[in-house]
Order: structure tokens, then sequence, then C-alpha cells
């Protein structure tokens, strides 16, 4: 039983054991338990210390007697088969149940465990023909790949080692059939590494391959990719005659995979000119879903998604991405959880939620193996929140973005990026510089959809070029770019985009509008837009404009807003999320976020690290707090220290009588007991200690 790592079945461990009635004993001592028929230690600890003692050769002779008697009892479970065999050294039974276990372990959507059984069968295929070496590091690819280990893993193969590897195995066997699907699925993983003319050039040598062989699945599937490479390339009316045919082949011979994936492509491509899409992308994921393709179902949620966020359908998008992540969370699928956390973050940032949009890049970062691409966004928000912000380290994120953008060298990466930095440069009113990222913008736009279009169009005209817009432009930079900034900032704002519909306010020059610019940046905390406000009322002549951060904020010590204020003092007193949530009524997503953000300002690990931040003088910590301590302190320099210079004074009085003495000592009294109700209450106020002062100076002068 030490040697299994899991309950034993009561039965075969009577049949093992050379000695029944010492099971009895074990179960009296309480070493053992008994669970129905199963029989485990009580402590996995005592477990591990018998294992530990057992000598190897031991080991694996009882390994071998347990992978006997499993077969004797003609066991089902391939994994546990599986672990027997490798740890008896039985490479032929290893071959035997572990690829029959990863594929099990597929189906139910465990793809780690489904991983590990490629990698622990081909860690004895070194005896096998180049055929089944191939499919086996296919089944490695796959998984791996679904895991997001594309060419990161250290201590594990990655997906891209071992699409190479299959690749030269079919070409070793001479199979050009499965060559050319080698080619496609390599493709696809190049493509998630950030490398799209090494995809697309993969993609089309599988074409090339697969086509004089005629009508095959693995030409559907080829068509496939190809259709999604150039619909990524924004190339989309080559992408839908691709994605066409690639549904034909795949209708023909009943690959529902291909199908789903087909059909999501041409939606895309159809969202991105304006064409019909959504019936297309509501058939792709319930063909996937009929078919148990989990993959092809988690893409559509993904697409579905970017296509709500490129949109700016926000409202539309939350719950797209919400019901995404709850289904890759549920079927293991880590790469389309990431990438729709990435679409969350975009979404956040958009909608001004930046502090939850940093929190959640930042823990992407650290926690996720992203790919490339899914860093790309990452990397083009940080900056650019950091750059209206104000904030340092902008541009390391920026430049890094640009060098990722050119590798994919996919259109819209580039035009994302060369925008971000454009805004940067003109929020740093470097205005050739932020003109010329503009106008690199707009050479790699070309007539790209009409949300990226109108973006390029507004830019270039903020930033003084003269190149004329064209294409199509959506609605509120189509307002904006025919001088109707009331219904620009309208629109922005009834889309819960409050940093947009300030730089349209920006736009129009008028006092009326540039103070409201002001507002909304300052409530966005985008001091880099506000200083640039600020400049553009004062060239008009204002008086009165705003300056610096809300004060609560810039009274914080941590810099943190009400609310994290709010959500921090809470956490010190020892509250759950949930709970916390309760009490400000707020969800619990919001609150989770707000303690990233918190931990993020703290410069601390964890909540429990904050709440000692908070506990030990939460009070002097808050802004009102260190407002209280202002007021005590002033209580005590100007109200109760000098009273007794007051009294002091009265009593020593030599000119004006008693009277005047009298008086003096009665103010310097009364100064006293302001004084000590400052410090009680901390409401001292200032105006008797001033008359005081004055009565002494007269008195003084007398």
């Amino acid at each position: 039983m030490a040697v299994r790592a899991q309950p034993a079945c009561r039965h075969l461990c009577t049949a093992m054991c050379p000695n029944p009635p010492a099971l009895d004993e074990l179960l009296a001592s309480g070493l053992l338990v008994a669970d129905g028929r199963w029989l485990r230690f009580r402590h996995e600890t005592a477990r591990l210390a018998i294992a530990q003692a057992i000598p190897a050769h031991r080991a694996r002779s009882m390994h071998q007697q347990l992978l006997a008697a499993l077969c004797g009892h003609c066991c089902a479970d391939e994994a546990r088969m599986a672990f027997h065999a490798e740890a008896s050294g039985n490479g032929e039974a290893v071959l035997r149940y572990a690829p029959a276990a990863g594929r099990r372990a597929a189906r139910l959507g465990s793809h780690h465990e489904a991983a590990a059984q490629c990698e622990r069968a081909l860690r004895f295929a070194d005896g096998v023909g180049p055929a089944e070496r191939a499919e086996l590091s296919e089944g490695l690819a796959d998984e791996a790949a679904l895991l997001g280990r594309l060419s990161v893993a250290e201590d594990a193969e990655d997906a891209e080692d071992a699409a190479e590897r299959a690749l030269s195995l079919w070409r070793e066997a001479g199979d050009r059939l499965r060559e050319g699907a080698a080619l496609a699925r390599l493709s696809r993983i190049k493509w998630s590494m950030g490398r799209g003319r090494d995809a697309v050039a993969a993609a089309r040598v599988s074409m090339s391959v697969l086509e004089p062989l005629g009508p095959t699945v693995e030409l559907a599937r080829a068509y496939a990719t190809l259709a999604n490479q150039r619909m990524l390339f924004a190339e989309y009316g080559t992408a839908t005659t691709l994605a066409r045919r690639a549904q034909e082949l795949a209708e023909r011979f009943g690959a529902t995979d291909v199908l789903s994936d087909a059909l999501n492509t041409e939606a895309v491509s159809g969202s991105c000119q304006s064409l019909e899409w959504l019936v297309l992308m509501r058939r792709a994921p319930d063909i996937a879903l009929a078919g148990r393709h989990r993959k092809q179902a988690a893409r559509a949620h993904v697409n579905l998604s970017v296509i709500a966020v490129e949109q700016w359908r926000l409202a539309e998008a939350e719950r797209y991405i919400a019901e995404g992540i709850d289904y890759c969370g549920d079927h293991g699928l880590a790469t389309c959880a990431i990438r729709l956390r990435c679409e969350q973050a975009k979404l956040f940032e958009r909608t001004g939620r930046w502090d939850e949009a940093m929190a959640l890049t930042h823990e992407l970062f650290r926690d996720a193996d992203q790919s490339p691409v899914n860093g790309l966004g990452g990397l083009i928000r940080l900056g650019v929140i950091r750059a209206r912000r104000g904030e340092v380290g902008a541009w390391e994120c920026l430049d890094e973005a640009a060098a990722i953008a050119d590798d994919q060298d996919e259109p819209p990466c580039k035009v994302g990026t060369r925008l971000a930095s454009a805004e940067a440069h003109w929020l740093a009113d470097d205005h050739m510089e932020a003109r010329r990222e503009a106008e690199l913008a707009d050479q790699a736009a070309g007539t790209s959809v009409p949300w990226q279009r109108g973006a390029v169009a507004v830019w270039l005209r903020r930033t003084g070029s003269e190149r004329p817009a064209y294409g199509e432009v959506a609605g509120p930079h189509c307002h904006l770019l025919g001088g109707d900034t009331t219904r620009a900032v309208h629109a922005w704002t009834r889309l819960g985009c409050p940093y947009e519909a300030g730089m349209a306010l920006l736009d129009s020059g008028h006092e009326t509008s540039l103070r409201q610019a002001l507002t909304t940046f300052a409530d966005l905390g985008a001091s880099a837009a506000a200083a640039l406000t600020r400049r553009a009322l004062r060239r008009l002549g204002a008086r009165a404009i705003p300056t610096g951060p809300r004060g609560t904020t810039r009274a914080h010590p941590f810099g943190l807003k009400r609310r994290e204020h709010e959500v921090l003092g809470l956490i010190a007193e020892g509250h759950t999320n949930a709970r916390i949530g309760e009490r400000l009524f707020i969800s619990v997503k919001t609150v989770d976020h707000h303690v990233s953000a918190i931990l993020a300002k703290l410069g601390v690990p964890d909540r429990a690290a904050a709440g000692r931040v908070a506990r030990p003088s939460s009070a002097q910590r808050s802004p009102d707090g260190i407002l209280e301590c202002r007021r005590r302190s002033r209580c005590w320099v100007f109200s109760i220290a000098p009273s007794a210079l007051v009294i002091t004074l009265g009593a020593r009085c030599r000119t004006g009588g008693n009277g005047v003495r009298i008086a003096t000592i009665i103010i310097g009294a009364l100064m006293a007991v302001n004084g000590i109700l400052g410090l009680l209450t901390g409401q001292g106020g200032l105006g008797l200690a001033a008359a005081a002062v004055r009565v002494v100076s007269a008195v003084g002068a007398e």
C-alpha cells in the first residue's frame, strides 16, 4: 500500500499479503483505516515514511507484483497500470497503458495528466517505430499547447519541440498525409509563440503537401489553419474563401472540429468587414459542444469576447468573458483562459478601472506562462496606463511590445502598438514623435476594421498629421472627426469609457469642456492628460484652475484610493473577500481586483501582510487618520503650549492693573481648555488662541 500512493482494494491487499491477519492488526492499531472496500493510511506522512524506507529493488519487485495482480483483476484504470508499469521498468506495459491513459485524461479535460502520460510513454519509446513515436509526440504537442507550454517550459518538453519531432518522424516514415497534418499543427503552435511569418510559411507548405493527395480531413484542417492565419493578417477575403473550402471538406468527412474552427474564422472575418457574423459565431460553439470538441468551444468563447471588446460593446463583452473563463476553468484549457483574462484586463482599461487592469495584468505576468501573443496586449496596457498617469516604466513596456508586434507582423498588432506609442509621445508633449507613430499606425492599418480605422484617424488629426482619413469609421470617432464633440462625448459615456470621453472633451478646446475633461482625468488618476488640460486652460486665460490629484489619494501614504482604503481596513479586521463585498455592496470579483491593487501599492506578497501593514496604526495610515493627527498636533502647538506662556505673563504683568492681569490669565486658561478638548476630540479651533495672542501683545505694548 505504501508504494501505491493511493487507497487499495481490500481483496487486492488480502491477495498480496502473505500474512492476512497482519492487516487486521494494522487496522486495529490505527495505522490503516477502512473506507468501505478500500484501505488507506490514516496519515500521508506515515505512508511516505514507509515508502522511503523500502529499498529500491524491493519497491521494483512490489510494483511488478501489483501490476500482475491488477492485470489478474482486469483493472480498467490505465493510469494506475501505467504508473506501476513504469515503476517496475516494464516498457512494453507502459506503451500499452500510458497512451490510453493520456487519451482518457484528455477526453475528461485533465490536460496536465494527459501530457504527463504522453511523456511517460515517450520515455520508453526508443525501441518502437517512427510512426508510433510520431503519434506520441503529436499527443504531447497538442496537450502542451493547450497548457500554454509553447517554448518556455524548463522542466518539461514544450509543444514546439514535440511538434518538430513528430514532423521529422513522419518524414522518416514516408507518410506524406501525416507530414502535412504535422505541418498544420506546427503552424498553429508557431503563431501562438508570436512568430507569424513562420506560422504562415508552415501553413502554406502544409497545403502544398496535402493538395496533391486529394480531398482529406487533413487538407480541410490545413485550409482552416491557413484561413485563420490570413484572418489575423487582415486578409479577410482570402480567409473567408479558405474557411469555406475547409467547411466543405469537413462536412463531407464529418470532421465537426474542423467545421467549428472554420465557421469561427469566417465569423471573425465577417465582423471585421462589417458583414453578418453572429449567426456563424453562434453555430461554431454549438457544433463544437455537440461533438465534444472543447478546444474549439473555448476558441469560440475567446473570439466572441474579442469581437465584443474590439467593437466596444463592453457590457456584452463582460458577460462573454465571464462565461468563457468559467468554461475554460472547468475543462482545464489554460491557454484560452489566459487569453480571456487578457481581454478582461483590456475591458477594465477601457472602462476606466485602471487599478484592476494593472493588477490583473501584473498577476498574469507573474503567475501565468503567457505566450508572446497574449503578453503583447499586457505590455501595451501597462505602457499606456503608466503614460497616462505620468509614471515611470511606460517606454520599457511599449518598446518591448513594438518588438513583439514586428516579429508577429500582423497589422492589427502593429496598429495597436503604434497608437499606444503615439499617445505616450503626445502625453509627453512630443508632437513630432507622436505624429510619426500615428502615421506608422496608419501605414499598417490599411482598410482595417472601422473601430481601429477610426482610432487611427483621430490620432492623425490629434497629432497634426496632414494624412487624410479613409475607410469606414465607427460611431464616436466619426462624430469627433466631424466636429461634433458633444455627440462623441455622449457616445463614449454611453459605452462606459470615461477616458475616451475626457479626450473628446479635451479636443473641443472650449473652457467648459476642458474643465469637465480635467475632472474626468483627475478621477481616473490620469495626471499626464490632466497636465495637458491645465495648459490648454491657461492658454485660454482661464482662472481658478484646479491643480494636483484628488486630496484623498494625495494624502494617503500609499496612494490608495478611498475604496481601496476601505477594503484595506476590512482586510485588517480579518474579513474574507465575500464578507468585504457584502459590507461594501460590491461583487467578490471587484473585491479581488481591489485586493490585487492594494498588494501592488503596498509592495506586500499577500493579504495577511497587507493586514499587518494596516493594523498597527490604521488610523494614522489612512487619509482621515493623517488629518486627525495634524489637527491634534495643531491643538498642541497653537493652544496648550502657548496657554502656559499666557498664564505666566498674566501673573507677572506689572502694568494695566489687576483687570488686565486677570483677563490675561482667564484667556490663557480658556486656551488650555480649548487645546485639551482638541486633543480629546480632534476639534480644536485657532480663533481663541489667536485672540489670546493679540491680548498678550496689547498688554506687552502697554
